[in-house]
Order: structure tokens, then sequence, then C-alpha cells
């Protein structure tokens, strides 16, 4: 298993996280809510330095596939996991707790005191594998969207 950053020149790349965020929305929230074409501008979105400081991480298991990847920004003072996704075949491999402690590690590079994501309340692999890493549950409110309950799982970073 590896992590490398997302090579922004490269379409496939880029259109197979916009893609797997469509998962990640179907598998959480049901439905996948923004179109692919919006998905793959968010993605970019990402990519350009003059929008946000972001990395977007992918999950390379040990034959070269991609098999995960993580969006990673700073956001009002903190840093904030966008999204995660892991294919249903590399789960419980690490993926996952491996993008957790690569973002944590670039957020405090950052001296980012805080460290959160938001997600449906009812996604509760998600929030036991951030209860693990030391995340609590400290916000609450419905998503404009689709009215589900949503949680922010954060967590104070230490120098």
């Amino acid at each position: 298993m590896r992590l490398r950053d997302l090579d922004p020149l490269s379409e496939a790349e880029i259109t197979l996280v916009a893609e797997r965020m469509g998962a990640t929305l179907v598998e959480v929230e049901g439905q996948e809510l923004y179109d692919l074409d919006w998905r793959i501008a968010r993605v970019r979105w990402h990519l350009e330095a003059a929008n946000v400081e972001a990395r977007v991480v992918l999950g390379i298991d040990e034959g070269g596939a991609i098999v995960g990847h993580t969006i990673l920004r700073v956001e009002l003072g903190l840093g904030l996991v966008s999204t995660s996704y892991v294919i249903p075949q590399a789960r419980r491999q690490g993926f996952a707790a491996a993008f957790l402690q690569d973002a944590e590690a670039w957020f405090r590079a950052r001296q980012l005191p805080l460290t959160a994501t938001w997600t449906s309340s009812t996604n509760e692999p998600l929030i036991a594998l951030y209860g693990r890493h030391g995340f609590a549950e400290d916000q609450r409110g419905p998503n404009d969207f689709t009215g589900t309950m949503m949680v922010r799982l954060a967590k104070r970073l230490s120098a």
C-alpha cells in the first residue's frame, strides 16, 4: 500500500476520483446529488492553488491500482477532510486509516489547530473510524440538499 498525490494532468485520475465521489454519495446519502461534470469540476477546483490550499491523495494497492482517494483542504482555519473513499474490495486493508494519518500530518505541518470532517449521522463506519483516531462529534445539523442529519467529527491537533 502506498499513497500519492493525484496527477493534476491526468484526466483519467481526475475522472476516477469524481466517479468515486458519486459512489460515496450513493453509499452514504442513497443518491449522487451532483452530476459527474460537477464532480470533475470540483476535483479540478481542489487542484488549483488560486482557489484553495488542498490535496487529492490516492491510495495505490500492491498491484498498482488506485483503490481509494481522499480530498483535503484548508478551510476557515481548520484542516477539512472533504471526502474519502476506498473501493469495497480494498476495505479493511488500512487505506482509510492511512489517509487519515496522512491528512493529520499535512494539517499539522500547516500548524492548523483542528481537523474535521462532515458526514451523515448514519455513516457508522466512518464515524467509528474517526472515533478510533480520536475524533468526536462537535456539531450537528441538516444537509441543505437532502435533509439528512449531518455530524461534524473534529480533533484538536498538537504541534
